[in-house]
């Protein structure tokens, strides 16, 4: 019974990281788009330069 219930458990943890795995990657191609999106519709500063469009 006690293997059983260890194969079960350690099924559940694979599951479980799978999924948050899978989520990670999602949330991954999202900032990138988003950051690629920002370069590409940034405005232009006061100078005629290319202003930054995050505040580092």
């Amino acid at each position: 019974m006690v293997p059983l219930l260890l194969v079960l458990l350690l099924a559940l943890i694979l599951f479980g990281a799978g999924f948050a795995l899978k989520i990670l990657w999602w949330v991954a191609l999202i900032v990138i788009v988003l950051w690629l999106l920002g370069f590409l519709v940034r405005g232009t500063s006061s100078g005629g330069g290319r202003s930054r469009w995050y505040r580092w």
